[in-house]
């Protein structure tokens, strides 16, 4: 009963979370475009400014995402999860207060700062919460419930968007933000009991010695949770189901990072589109993509096994992506985003694949390691596609493509559609837990 509580409000702060970013994700688009070419339905400085902007911030999560994982190991998710969930609070505050230029640009460059290390970091300390809680058997279905929850915030969120103004949305996304960490620190249990935190790091003799001298411990821990280059690659060759997962995280993440950094320049480009189309595309892809994880990924998942639905997923997203780069009229991308259905599938399964490779004592390891790697995609997808989607978009395009960048995307994830397929089923070893009190100093 203990851990369906903590399940229960770990859901709700993830709801609450999201539901804080997502509804100001309609509006972020009109009010840059506002605030650094207004008056225009392309503006080659706002996609630029963007794609640097998630290459900064993939940089600094890149280093941050495993750093998180260890540490969350060591001292509990709900420390770790304080961090990111009382600084999403500022950027938004800040936008609250005012839209104009000079403070968009504080906005940017806080919101950049404070996603270097805040980005990622709530999905993956929530899916270690999860992975500690949940026993391997039902660990699929429950984090596909957990990216239902997101969805359903995703739905909420943007509906609130479409019937506010834009001041509006941004008062009440910061408001929520700071519920969401207030909420989690009065509610939440850890999920990690405090006697056992330094266990699987430290020996017998070295736990004495912690004892006595407590604060110089901590502080020399500390220091030895900070992941190097070797212990990342030591993770990656646990086995060749992780190794191959990596490769579909980087992919799929490539792709998808260019795609949410081009559609909504491209669809306003290209349909004029406004916040409110914005909210209402989102709506029907945060509908769809609700009613499949909360529905039918549980029934599906012990059926079809969670590669089967890695690469399901991974196909419709491919598709959902084609079919955005060739619109040819204004319904087009509604249809496409029904999609959302069946390629919502692909990141829940792949973190259940990855959570089973390794003991319960590395799950915040293991998932900050797969989150790494797809902030190294983030560092290069805006290299690639913001360039790409701002050519295409202007009057120097070689060719009259406006979704050619989109169509990209679509090839990268069909290079992770392919690895996919690779991904043979995960044996269940019992060596694994028995490793986490066996490991090194």
């Amino acid at each position: 009963m203990e851990k369906l509580s903590g399940l229960s409000h770990l859901f709700m702060t993830i709801f609450l979370h999201n539901f804080s970013i997502f509804m100001v994700i309609p509006a972020i688009t009109d009010v840059t475009m506002a605030a650094l070419c207004p008056g225009e339905d392309e503006c080659s400085l706002a996609i630029y400014l963007s794609g640097f902007q998630q290459a900064i911030i993939g940089l600094g999560t890149l280093v941050i995402m495993p750093l998180v994982g260890n540490l969350s190991d060591k001292y509990g998710r709900k420390a770790l999860l304080t961090v990111p969930l009382s600084f999403t609070i500022i950027p938004l505050g800040i936008l609250a207060y005012s839209r104009t230029r000079n403070f968009f640009y504080v906005y940017y460059v806080v919101k950049t700062l404070i996603a270097m290390v805040c980005e990622g970091s709530v999905h993956c300390l929530a899916l270690a919460y999860v992975a500690d809680n949940v026993p391997e058997a039902r660990r699929a279905s429950t984090f596909g419930i957990l990216s239902g929850i997101g969805s359903s915030a995703f739905v909420c969120g943007t509906l609130s968007a479409r019937f506010l103004s834009t001041s509006s949305t941004f008062q009440v996304a910061a408001l929520v933000a700071l519920v969401a960490a207030v909420y989690m620190r009065v509610f939440l249990p850890d999920s990690i009991i405090d006697a056992n935190l330094s266990a699987p790091i430290m020996t017998k003799e070295k736990l004495h010695v912690a004892e006595s001298d407590k604060k110089p411990t901590r502080k020399m821990q500390i220091f030895k949770t900070m992941p190097s280059f070797d212990d990342m690659v030591a993770l990656l060759k646990t086995s060749p189901t992780f190794s191959q997962a990596a490769v579909v995280a980087f992919f799929s993440n490539l792709a998808d990072v260019g795609l949410h950094a081009s559609m909504m320049y491209y669809l306003k480009a290209k349909f004029h589109f406004n916040k409110d189309q914005f909210a209402d595309l989102m709506v029907i892809s945060g509908i769809a993509g609700t009613i499949s994880q909360l529905l039918i990924m549980p029934l599906l998942a012990p059926v079809l096994g969670e590669e089967r639905l890695l690469s399901i997923g991974l196909l419709f997203s491919c598709a959902h992506m084609f079919l955005f780069s060739i619109a040819w009229s204004g319904w087009v991308p509604y249809v496409a985003a029904m999609f959302s259905i069946l390629f919502v599938f692909a990141q829940p399964c792949m973190r259940s694949i990855v959570s089973k490779q390794v003991g319960s004592c590395e799950q915040g390891k293991a998932q900050g390691c797969i989150s790494g790697i797809g902030s190294f995609s983030n560092v290069i997808s805006p290299l690639v596609f913001s360039p790409l989607t701002a050519l295409f978009l202007s009057e120097r395009a070689p060719f009259n493509f406006p979704g050619f960048s989109l169509m990209c995307c679509g090839f990268a994830t069909m290079i992770a559609f392919i690895q996919s397929m690779m991904i043979t089923a995960i044996p269940i070893t019992s060596h694994r837990n028995s490793n986490c009190n066996h490991m090194e100093p």
